[in-house]
């Protein structure tokens, strides 16, 4: 790329910026744990400066199942505390933070005559997981085969006895962790992706910053802080081993494939499918397809490296097979990330969910675990052991806070395909007027990435200028939605480097 692109003149700024202030507070990774406490401590009036070796969301954090619920499996292990948190977040983040970007979605769980639960068991526990929820979204209930066979019309009808009905909500990691860094910088944070720490600054035994690599120019820099907070996830001990390289393990790796799946006859509900009497597995539309997994298995490969295997996919496709038959011939992608568990004995599924803060000899804080659902709980928590005075202002929203309703009638208005604008409205919100006024001023912009997918060219001057995208896999592995749906040719490639590169 040349070196005046936007994008490389945004990145000295912030490189510069990182390497000359003081910082009060310097979080290491920047997945969604890392992002969401810079942006507590951000709103808290702390200066604070945020690197992730590679893009943001990059790694775990764009490579989960995409949902905001409360757990109804932790229901299972008796976990009420955990499911009756995540609903209040789920609530907070549907109504307060995030409506633009967090979609309800009502699910369905079929019960089949040689099922692992039955229809009365069934019965009470989304009777229970709605009470937990306080019953925002209304009753959880039983319905016959018939009314599952109408939400669902792919299901297996042979067996089917009833099913369970229950509502969750849905959303974009990726484009949900973009906006929450845009939330942070807006509160005063300076952020830097493709920036990794190669070692720890360390002054009378106390880690007071990092040594950090510009991956895309190879430039180093040092970033000062009072306090460091390592949020790396899969290469949480790795750090951890800077501080100290006498540490002991702390985290366990599981693995989390998923397939994207052309979609079949039209789905009114998500599919949640027992596999055993711990695990579940889900068929859900998201994106005009079905995204279908996952599998959870322990995982001791470079996390850099995880990838699906043909063994995942016959593994998915199988545990979904009772319920629904989903062809491997109709996988359109494929993605995998790894989760973060903190280090007990047993099978990965098994493991707790909760997050594990811990600190250093140096001072450092190495957060492990957690749920995209309680991201915002997260980091609070993190400030909260950095002695941060907590932000009162506890459904500020992400940017871009809007109806996507009234901003896709806006952008149909404005001459964008109908399919175009609702995919804007509920990816951008308000946001995604700015991508109007970028179509109005230069036309060719409002063309398709893709024929076959409703992204368009201006979303990826947008991703450069405003949201950090460096190169191809930024923007079409998390500021689009084109890797997922399977378009990610090397036309397409070519015109998105030509984009970046302008």
């Amino acid at each position: 790329m040349s070196t005046t692109t936007p994008t490389l003149a945004h990145r000295d700024r912030a490189r510069d910026e990182l390497g000359r202030s003081a910082f009060d507070v310097l979080v290491v990774g920047g997945g969604i744990i890392g992002i969401s406490t810079a942006w507590t401590a951000s709103q808290a009036g702390l200066r604070v400066a945020l690197v992730d070796g590679g893009d943001f969301a990059g790694a775990t954090s764009s490579a989960s199942t995409k949902l905001v619920h409360g757990g109804l499996r932790y229901l299972q292990t008796g976990n009420l505390r955990l499911v009756s948190e995540n609903h209040r977040e789920r609530r907070e983040l549907a109504r307060h933070v995030a409506p633009h970007l967090v979609n309800r979605r009502t699910f369905l769980v079929p019960v089949y005559r040689d099922g692992p639960h039955g229809a009365a068991k069934l019965g009470a526990g989304v009777a229970l997981y709605s009470a937990l929820s306080g019953f925002g979204d209304g009753v959880g209930r039983l319905v016959g085969a018939r009314r599952a066979t109408e939400l669902v019309p792919s299901l297996r009808a042979d067996g089917l006895r009833a099913a369970a009905v229950y509502t969750d909500h849905q959303m974009n990691d990726a484009r949900m962790a973009v906006m929450t860094v845009r939330a942070a910088v807006e509160a005063g944070a300076t952020v830097l992706n493709h920036a990794r720490v190669e070692d720890l600054l360390v002054a009378d035994g106390r880690v007071v910053g990092a040594e950090v690599r510009d991956v895309l120019t190879g430039e180093m820099f040092d970033v000062r802080a009072t306090r460091v907070v390592n949020a790396t996830g899969p290469w949480l001990d790795r750090l951890r081993r800077l501080e100290n390289p006498f540490a002991a393990s702390s985290v366990r790796l599981s693995k989390g494939a998923h397939l994207v799946i052309r979609p079949p006859a039209q789905w009114q509900a998500g599919l949640t499918v027992p596999v055993d009497r711990s695990r579940v597995s889900f068929a859900i539309p998201w994106e005009d397809h079905l995204l279908v997994g996952t599998t959870d298995e322990e995982y001791d490969g470079d996390p850099a490296r995880v990838a699906v295997t043909d063994a995942d996919v016959s593994q998915i496709l199988g545990e979904l097979e009772p319920a629904v038959a989903l062809a491997s011939a109709d996988v359109v992608s494929t993605f995998s990330g790894v989760r973060v568990l903190p280090l007990t004995e047993g099978n990965s599924s098994h493991a707790p969910r909760e997050t594990v803060i811990t600190e250093g000899p140096g001072g450092m804080l190495s957060v492990a675990g957690g749920k995209w659902t309680t991201f915002r709980h997260i980091g609070r928590q993190v400030a909260d052991r950095l002695g941060v005075p907590l932000p009162t202002l506890d459904r500020m929203p992400l940017p871009g806070i809007a109806s996507p309703v009234a901003i896709t009638g806006w952008l149909i208005a404005e001459g964008l395909p109908a399919d175009v604008a609702a995919h804007l409205a509920s990816h951008y919100g308000s946001h995604a007027l700015d991508l109007a006024r970028l179509v109005r001023a230069e036309p060719r912009l409002a063309d398709r990435l893709h024929p076959d997918g409703p992204d368009i060219a201006a979303q990826v001057v947008h991703a450069r200028d405003h949201e950090w995208a460096a190169d191809e896999d930024d923007v079409l592995r998390r500021r689009t939605t084109v890797a997922l749906r399977g378009l990610d040719t090397p036309a397409v490639r070519s015109a998105v480097r030509a984009l970046l590169a302008h």
